[in-house]
């Protein structure tokens, strides 16, 4: 998919679902070929070439997707550019060849001995806050903390002499993996897990087959979520407690360049929320082991960890932090940021000038790297009739809105959950603008979304964005979609991608409303389509319906929870079209617009006069008045500058993004909004956008 980050590129390859292990291999033949080994590197520190080489040799680079063309460019620029960083993020780790995928990229970087030095390097990045150090403290069904694997006898003995593992009353650490995610909701769902406690996500949305996996948890005879905020899970939570948000928590993270910082809380707690460690020290006591979890601050907590971190390092981990072992609260408070290894002996530091690898010194018996041979998987054409289904984020939103659907300014940019469908495909299927879509998947979920028609997907392809949830949508929810496909050797399930049917959907009627109170999405029966965003007056709600209602005014009282608003109302019988407003003394509180067909109005101006002492013809209207101009589709959140906003700037002589910056502010905040800006650009004598998109 062609995204907003594409716009920004030299170059854009548009992979085919899972082609990437085929380009890598491609890559990989062509540095054999070309003579760009380091043969220097390979010979001391490398094993695996030779079986590597020839799986890469034997894959077909159209299962890529790309024409010669492309992947010759491709790998033209890659060879000869010496310093080269690979990005990657979750299209490749969120597959089930992820594993296969990831190797493919090491092999090209081990293979040119690319890694370890300034600018060159493979690069896992994922869009979680402090990814890293949750690593780093392990405890996952699969590992233990600092890097100590489960399976290993001597990593198990360690941890458990360090922690003091009852071994008598109850049974030591265990030898073999617990239940990974999707596992471990099937186990729900089978009834084998008779207690369950979520802490801070929200799997009812964001695991495949997500309609499942919340039944599985209502399943579950005593479910606990620890959380900040009411979303898909907690509604299925028998305790909820209260937990803290990032602003109120005090701790450490770790960025990508693996440096410790210290952060520190900026708000008080509110209510009665507590830290994630504080609740599971006093969950700990109440089940009678407060003697093990007697922590009073962190930074004992700190302290502990780093300490286990030195015997991790003993046993050939690379995590090591245990120069802080001995650290004391006053010096955890004032904290300076440092990168590890920060080994209690400096001596022992296996990473000077913060960098692995460039000599070597990897992480098996021996200290060299393997390469892998990787077989890529064959180019699979959906079936007659299904789609390939492409998830991912938009712009401004952040995995399930749990905080970002909160703000009205990121809610500007894009309001309501989409499927991205090509012009071709749109007219097989006979859809136009504000149409919607109905998508199936091959486990049986369902999505209801606006369509939206754009050459930035493939023909055959959807995209839909993985951010609305059953709090903010009514069937806006993607993976419900997603069938479940892991790695069969990470157990990551492939969220990324799936197989879906989708078909027009007739509706009888499109409605918009705006509200100075809270909105709750409409249910399902009556309304396949339903989308609630925050808005800077209040919130405001799309809709479409199957059934219109016998009573319009009354329908969008119980909407908008107004039973003793004053209403004033138009009804054009011609073209089917209804207007209410509802207001309390003076102040409007309430607009409900219903149309035949998607309803064209000046949206922003309609949530604006929310809140105001705004008449009823003017609250009716639904246009702006002479003379105030259309800003159009927003472009940039931070500064409220809209598409048209922009484009007439663009008239006037803004050609680049700083002009427009200093036109409109436009880019001038965050700068997200950039790549978009200056695809506007390219398109400059495009005509403008009108109100009604």
């Amino acid at each position: 998919r062609r995204s907003a980050s594409a716009e920004a590129a030299d170059m854009h390859l548009a992979i085919a679902p899972d082609g990437d292990a085929a380009l890598w291999n491609a890559l990989l033949a062509a540095i054999a070929e070309r003579g760009a080994l380091d043969r220097a590197y390979l010979d001391a520190h490398v094993e695996g070439y030779d079986e590597a080489l020839a799986a890469a040799r034997a894959s077909d680079p159209a299962a890529s997707g790309l024409s010669e063309a492309e992947i010759a460019r491709f790998i033209d620029l890659w060879l000869g550019t010496e310093k080269v960083v690979t990005v990657y993020s979750q299209g490749v780790n969120q597959s089930a060849h992820g594993s296969d995928k990831v190797n493919a990229i090491l092999n090209c970087h081990l293979a040119t001995g690319r890694i370890g030095r300034p600018g060159m390097g493979p690069f896992s990045i994922t869009g979680q806050p402090n990814a890293m150090g949750g690593r780093e403290v392990g405890g996952l069904a699969n590992m233990l903390a600092c890097h100590l694997d489960l399976e290993n006898p001597a990593h198990r003995a360690t941890a458990a002499e360090f922690w003091q593992a009852p071994g008598v009353s109850l049974p030591p650490i265990p030898a073999r993996p617990g239940l990974k995610a999707v596992e471990m909701f099937d186990a729900c769902a089978e009834g084998k897990i008779k207690a369950l406690w979520i802490i801070g996500t929200n799997p009812a949305v964001s695991l495949p087959r997500a309609d499942r996996v919340a039944k599985a948890i209502a399943a579950v005879p005593f479910t606990v979520v620890s959380d900040i905020t009411r979303t898909d899970t907690t509604a299925r939570a028998d305790v909820l407690l209260p937990a803290l948000g990032w602003g109120e928590k005090s701790g450490t993270v770790t960025n990508s360049e693996r440096r410790i910082s210290r952060q520190r809380a900026f708000l008080p707690a509110p209510g009665e929320a507590r830290a994630d460690w504080r609740i599971l020290c006093d969950v700990a006591a109440r089940m009678g082991w407060g003697e093990a979890f007697a922590y009073t601050h962190e930074a004992e907590i700190f302290a502990e960890y780093a300490a286990l971190s030195g015997r991790a390092a003993a046993l050939g981990r690379d995590f090591d932090i245990s120069a802080h072992a001995a650290i004391t609260r006053e010096a955890y408070d004032a904290l300076a940021p440092f990168q590890w290894p920060a080994p209690a002996d400096p001596a022992r530091n296996p990473a000077p000038g913060g960098r692995f690898f460039a000599e070597g010194g990897f992480y098996h018996d021996g200290g060299k790297a393997r390469m892998l041979p990787v077989t890529a998987p064959a180019r699979q054409a959906p079936a007659q009739g299904l789609f390939h289904l492409n998830t991912g984020r938009i712009r401004d939103q952040w995995h399930t809105m749990t905080r970002t659907g909160l703000s009205p300014r990121l809610g500007a940019h894009l309001a309501e959950p989409f499927a991205e469908i090509h012009p071709e495909d749109a007219a097989r299927l006979g859809l136009g603008a504000g149409d919607i879509v109905r998508l199936e998947g091959a486990g049986g979920g369902a999505a209801v979304l606006r369509a939206l028609v754009s050459e930035a997907v493939r023909p055959g392809e959807v995209y839909v964005p993985m951010h609305w949830s059953g709090t903010n949508s009514t069937r806006g929810a993607v993976n419900p979609l997603v069938d479940v496909t892991n790695d069969p050797v990470s157990g990551q399930p492939a969220l990324k991608q799936g197989r879906v049917r989708m078909e027009r959907l007739a509706a009888r009627w499109y409605g918009f409303a705006a509200s100075a109170r809270p909105l709750a999405p409409p249910p399902p029966a009556a309304f396949p389509l339903g989308s609630v965003i925050r808005t800077a007056t209040g919130w405001a709600l799309e809709m479409a319906g199957t059934e219109a209602p016998d009573d319009w005014e009354a329908e969008a009282r119980r909407l908008m929870a107004l039973p003793g608003a004053c209403a004033a109302s138009v009804e054009d019988p011609a073209t089917g079209i209804r207007r209410i407003a509802f207001h309390e003394g003076a102040r409007l509180v309430g607009l409900f617009f219903a149309a035949p067909e998607p309803v064209a109005l000046a949206r922003d101006h309609a949530v604006a006069l929310i809140g105001r002492e705004a008449g009823a013809g003017e609250a009716l209207a639904g246009r702006r008045p002479a003379g105030r101009p259309d800003p159009g589709r927003i472009v940039c959140a931070c500064f409220g500058v809209g598409e048209n906003t922009l484009a007439a700037a663009i008239a006037r002589g803004a050609h680049s993004t700083a002009a427009l910056g200093r036109a409109t502010a436009a880019g001038t905040g965050c700068g997200a909004c950039k790549p978009e800006i200056e695809a506007l650009l390219a398109r400059r004598t495009a005509p403008l956008s009108t109100a009604a998109e």
